[in-house]
């Protein structure tokens, strides 16, 4: 049996322009919980990790709000509370979709803490953009009321970005690695994880930052000890030239020509270079391969039929 982590974008749940609500991120599962679902027929030993960027700038906005009425929780806590609210949607959905199959499988959502370093460059230098787009007059706006960090995300509008520390370490690694081998379909690592540092006692506490997600899905899958990482997004193909008349999709690409192709900047910031990154370091660390692809074509791409391919 083949056991992959497969990311699933924040995205995936909301698409630009549409209404932020439960329902609407309901009907979207509907459609990537099918494909899971093929995967899972086919013998994939799964496990499933997501994003939040979206839902956890949501909830930031919704917070400001009403703040005069009900103190905001810190970052953390909110990563906590989309990851519970996300994982739970993905659980139920699949769930329904493999009973329809006559499929019985345990899914299980693991509230994941992921360790990260209190003197991590990310604090001073936030990058990870969370919650809606704004036009750039909107951000700067925002920017000079609020104190936010606001920053241009991949040509598609302004959002507001936090600090992304590297993650070092799942908390909850031997829990995870337990319920897969009972054969479990687990959902961890949502949203990046929930950041925490590790004092010089051995406590650890909750920090304010959002985990890039693709960095956490190679971390994970790392320590599993998957066979391949698989990287969802909304093109089939990482691309040379993106959006330009000369652009070239990659189908394989070795370690040192990724690591070429990100010093030429082919990759954006807010989009494709985290991706890139994030295969990269899982292949260079355990040697077996990534994919980046749509999810509409991760089964061809785990036959090696589509996709962008990164190997040893």
């Amino acid at each position: 049996m083949k056991r992959i982590v497969i990311a699933i974008g924040g995205n995936a749940l909301n698409k630009p322009n549409e209404k932020p609500t439960a329902e609407v991120m309901q009907r979207n599962l509907l459609s990537t919980t099918s494909y899971l679902a093929d995967l899972i027929e086919e013998g994939y030993e799964v496990v499933i990790t997501h994003g939040n960027g979206p839902q956890v700038g949501n909830l930031l906005v919704q917070q400001d709000i009403a703040k005069e009425a009900f103190p905001p929780f810190p970052i953390d806590v909110n990563d906590a509370m989309t990851q519970g609210s996300i994982g739970y949607l993905i659980a139920q959905t699949l769930n329904n979709e493999l009973l329809r199959r006559g499929v019985k499988k345990n899914l299980i959502c693991v509230l994941t803490q992921i360790v990260v370093d209190s003197n991590d460059p990310g604090f001073q230098h936030p990058s990870k953009p969370v919650g809606p787009f704004y036009s750039e007059e909107a951000a700067r706006e925002l920017e000079e009321s609020k104190g936010w960090t606001v920053k241009e995300d991949a040509g598609r509008g302004y959002r507001r970005v936090v600090p992304s520390p590297i993650p070092l370490d799942v908390l909850e690694i031997d829990a995870i690695k337990t319920l897969i081998d009972t054969g479990a379909v687990v959902i961890a690592a949502g949203g990046g994880g929930i950041p925490v540092v590790r004092e010089p006692s051995g406590l650890v506490k909750g920090v304010e930052a959002v985990i890039d997600k693709d960095r956490a899905s190679a971390l994970l899958a790392k320590l599993i000890d998957a066979d391949a990482l698989v990287i969802l997004t909304g093109v089939d193909f990482a691309y040379v030239n993106f959006g330009k008349e000369n652009q070239k999709a990659l189908t394989v690409l070795s370690l040192d020509e990724g690591h070429k192709l990100i010093k030429e900047g082919h990759f954006a910031k807010g989009s494709m270079l985290p991706k890139i990154e994030s295969a990269l370091d899982f292949v260079s660390s355990a040697g077996r391969e990534a994919i980046i692809t749509s999810l509409e074509k991760v089964d061809l791409a785990l036959r090696g039929e589509s996709g962008t391919r990164i190997i040893p």
